[in-house]
């Protein structure tokens, strides 16, 4: 699924986003060409050598594919140099700076108005995280969001075909925020794709730490295909793989609303239909939905009617409906959208945590106001012995009910000596009648 999400298949061909290998349309970099195996590009870490490169790199790639998928054939894909896309590839452990998480996210968002690149931000997000090994401990040997699809071993995966045309569209706005990971800003530009698209808000945290070398990059073939034998039994062993479940399964592959596959990268969809052939990008290829650029259940209700032979519909994309686990979901997204958009938003954001390490370990968060760190999680022995401070607002709020009664630190509330006469008569009433008994 070229430009799709890549997340549900990676067949002969690249067809989606998390599976896609080269099905990409070329609608993220318009007017580039098929790329020369022999190009090699390195990065300089001067800013006009970077940028210049990055113009050699647009000229000699091809355009992106789509989401998950894997494709029948190697297709050629522009090198990159060992180090990466950077010269600034050792990460160090120091906590991002929320400004700039926020200004790489604005950035992002002029990208994505001008470029139409939604569909290969999503997959540059999901093929990072992808890669995570639930049975592998040590980092970052258990692969996930870790930033490691910068360096050429990883971008020369079948899956990862076209890649590299995402890498150069966010290389300028990591040279302006060097603060921000690779990995930070993979899932970063994939969470802001989806709701810039019209998608739900996903509830994502940052901290990621960047791998430091090449050697860091996980071995060929953790992601899925589009086209096994048994698509169900596939996207099981890969999904399950990585902690999921089928709920989530199904929830990541409606992000296959959006991208567009092409044949003469990936093997599947139709050179051109209705829907493509005039854009937005590069003309060509083939949708699985009308509106391939907006984020809705459309694929899940277009899948299900089967009606339209000018939209794409994969084997991984048909189980959805066939498999009784998978059709429980399939059917109740094609219904609601607001179920799909919850489930989803969930689902994203746990995969874009995938065998990440956060500094801070909690991670932070940003929001349209000011930054603010992830809620710590309770620990109940915290607070179950031991002398503690009153925290300043529930001073304050203490403070404020006292006044509320006329008192203040400085002066006790004021004597009701009525009242206390009253309170000592009775008290004399009540001695006296004891007395008398």
């Amino acid at each position: 699924m070229a430009e799709r999400l890549a997340l549900t298949l990676s067949p002969p061909a690249m067809v989606s986003s998390f599976g896609t290998h080269a099905a990409t349309s070329s609608l993220i970099v318009p007017g580039t060409s098929a790329a020369a195996p022999s190009t090699r590009l390195s990065f300089s870490s001067s800013s006009s050598s970077t940028t210049l490169a990055s113009l050699r790199f647009l000229r000699s790639s091809p355009p992106v594919s789509h989401l998950f998928l894997n494709s029948k054939k190697r297709l050629p894909v522009p090198l990159v140099s060992e180090r990466g896309l950077s010269a600034a590839v050792t990460p160090k452990c120091v906590a991002p700076d929320p400004d700039q998480l926020k200004g790489a996210r604005e950035d992002i968002k002029a990208i994505l108005k001008t470029s139409f690149c939604h569909p290969i931000l999503v997959r540059l997000g999901w093929h990072d995280a992808g890669t995570y090994n639930k049975n592998i401990q040590e980092w970052p040997q258990r692969g996930g969001a870790n930033g490691s699809l910068r360096f050429e071993p990883e971008l020369k995966h079948a899956a990862n075909a076209g890649l590299v045309n995402a890498l150069k569209l966010i290389q300028p706005i990591k040279d302006k925020y060097p603060g921000v990971t690779y990995a930070d800003l993979f899932q970063l530009a994939s969470a802001t794709a989806i709701e810039e698209a019209g998608g739900p808000k996903i509830p994502m945290k940052y901290g990621r730490v960047d791998v430091t070398a090449p050697t860091d990059c996980p071995e060929e073939g953790r992601l899925p295909d589009a086209g096994p034998p048994s698509p169900a039994d596939h996207l099981r062993e890969v999904f399950y793989r990585m902690g999921l479940s089928d709920k989530e399964i199904v929830a990541l592959s409606g992000a296959h609303t959006l991208g567009r596959s092409r044949p003469e990268r990936s093997g599947w969809g139709k050179p051109e239909t209705k829907y493509t052939k005039d854009g937005p990008g590069a003309p060509g290829g083939q949708s699985w939905t009308v509106q391939w650029l907006k984020f809705d259940n459309s694929y899940f209700k277009d899948i299900k009617q089967r009606r339209d032979e000018d939209l794409l519909v994969l084997p991984t994309d048909a189980v959805l409906f066939e498999d009784p686990s998978f059709k429980v979901y399939a059917e109740k997204y094609a219904e609601d959208q607001e179920a799909f958009f919850k489930d989803y938003a969930e689902a994203h954001a746990k995969l874009s945590n995938l065998g990440a390490k956060f500094d801070p370990p909690e991670g932070i968060v940003i929001n349209d106001g000011s930054p603010e760190s992830a809620p710590e999680k309770f620990v109940a022995a915290k607070y179950s012995s031991g002398k503690r401070e009153l925290s300043q607002p529930m001073k304050e709020k203490i403070r404020a009910e006292y006044e509320a009664f006329g008192g203040s630190p400085d002066k006790p509330l004021p004597t009701n000596y009525f009242l206390n006469i009253i309170i000592v008569i009775a008290v004399l009433a009540v001695l006296s009648s004891l007395v008398v008994n």
